[in-house]
């Protein structure tokens, strides 16, 4: 009962670890106690995605003269929800773990636990570990304790929001981050009424704009935003009631709490080895965990949401592919390029993540917004453009409203980050990314010419405005 590399978690970080070392030649095996696909096929993007886009192709219509009278002012609930259940294959994990025995990697269903150095016990069976033992459960949603109540009324998490087979009539929301406003865009195109509560601002780690462009289009899109609240206390009375500090109230049928994450690694075994459970699991850059028991024979890896870098599923696959690679190349006796930006490493994590917020508008941002550049130090220019003065753009949608902005290094004078926001921007991003990944000088980006007449003439709108202000001969 012995395997080169057990990965405790098969979603899609697991089950890329899992094939990169079986690629790697190393004998897999993956354990899961829930659906093969993890949170992210079945729970979150995936169908969060799906019950967006029906309401986003609407309006995409509606912002087009011609196809406006076309199209309907109104979605079918019931064929939206049954299209998002397609694309969550009912639930099943028949075709993941088909992939799984395609790609050589054994499955082992139940609940593992660590039960000390190279050593997992799955239910009642004890394994040993000839190389690494990856930890990739992925995150749980975090419950406010400050909110009297909030675990005894049966709140919707992200789970529930993204899996609920029925409208609402009324929903109210705690939260103001990405799974808040995406929910709160999809569910009140569906026909809820929706209140989204949050203490701070909408999507407070983006760039100011983009929160307060999104909390405009909710509004219109009849979403009822109160910002600068929390609920102190929650109670069940067939509806939902919340009470707040001044002492108001809001009723709704369910409500959804989106507050943040916690690690889910309370019950698979950390005390074995000296770490506290429910922590997040620190890691170098090789995603190796940082413990005295990894020092003389490197063994315990962590990736996805559990290590805490970026808690978005591309990242995660991103370090699931340096981790594969690294554990069989170091199993083989093999060098490992751990520079930044080699082989082995997830060098992308401190300050290259790119991210899509599926709202109405969308938010496409990569690298960091102007707070957090100044923040670690760089001196940083910053340029603006509206989006919707870009021909593409209003060709694109009647009425376009949008907004870029990018972050320069003035020193290098290349990009530290990228931000857009407006109709269909998350197409945009990933030449952002390979801007700031490969750290293009803005002279060199001059000659990446874009095609007329397409959105991405920002892009050449952006270097103009940047050059006009500095003086300088992009």
């Amino acid at each position: 009962m012995s395997y080169d590399v057990i990965v405790i978690g098969a979603g899609p970080v697991g089950e890329n670890v899992a094939d990169r070392a079986a690629q790697g030649g190393m004998k897999v095996a993956i354990v899961e106690r829930e659906l093969v696909g993890g949170e992210c096929s079945y729970w979150a993007c995936v169908p969060s995605k799906a019950l967006l886009r029906s309401g986003a192709a609407v309006r995409a219509a509606q912002h087009v003269d011609g196809a406006a009278q076309a199209v309907a002012s109104s979605l079918d609930a019931r064929a939206v929800l049954k299209r998002r259940n397609y694309m969550v294959s009912d639930w099943s994990d028949r075709g993941q773990v088909n992939w799984l025995a395609s790609a050589g990697v054994e499955l082992i269903r139940g609940h593992a636990r660590i039960t000390g150095v190279k050593k997992v016990k799955v239910d009642d069976k004890e394994y040993t570990v000839n190389h690494a033992v990856v930890v990739a459960t992925g995150s749980d949603p975090f419950m406010p304790p400050n909110v009297k109540g909030v675990t005894d009324v049966n709140a919707w998490t992200s789970r529930e929001a993204t899996s609920s087979q029925k409208v609402p009539p009324s929903l109210m929301i705690i939260g103001g981050g990405v799974v808040a406003c995406e929910m709160a865009t999809a569910w009140s195109a569906l026909g809820s009424k929706v209140t989204l509560t949050s203490r701070g601002p909408l999507l407070a780690g983006a760039e100011p704009f983009a929160g307060e462009m999104v909390a405009k289009s909710l509004a219109e899109l009849g979403v009822d935003v109160r910002l600068g609240i929390c609920p102190v206390s929650i109670e069940r009375k067939g509806d939902v009631i919340a009470k707040f500090q001044d002492g108001s109230t809001i009723t709704a049928s369910e409500v959804l709490v989106a507050t943040g994450r916690i690690p889910r690694t309370q019950d698979i075994g950390l005390e074995t080895i000296g770490l506290k459970p429910g922590d997040w699991l620190p890691v170098d850059e090789t995603l190796l965990v940082k413990h005295s028991t990894n020092h003389s024979d490197p063994w315990l890896y962590a990736t996805g949401d559990v290590n805490h870098r970026a808690l978005l599923t591309h990242q995660g696959k991103y370090q699931a592919r340096a981790v594969g690679d690294t554990i069989a190349d170091r199993a083989h006796g093999k060098p490992l390029s751990t520079e930044s930006w080699g082989w082995h490493v997830a060098t992308a994590d401190l300050q290259s993540v790119p991210q899509v917020i599926f709202t109405d508008p969308e938010v496409g941002a990569v690298g960091l917004n102007e707070a957090q550049a100044k923040k670690k130090g760089f001196k940083v220019k910053c340029v603006e453009y509206e989006i919707g003065s870009v021909t593409g753009a209003y060709l694109h949608a009647d009425g376009y409203l949008g907004r870029a902005k990018a972050v320069v290094d003035a020193e290098r004078e290349i990009l530290l980050g990228v931000t857009f926001v407006g109709p269909d921007v998350s197409e945009l991003l990933h030449s952002a990314t390979v801007a700031v990944v490969g750290q293009v000088p803005l002279k060199r980006l001059w000659h990446a010419v874009p095609a007329f007449p397409t959105i991405s003439e920002i892009w050449l709108r952006l270097l103009e405005t940047y050059g006009r202000e500095n003086r300088s001969q992009i």
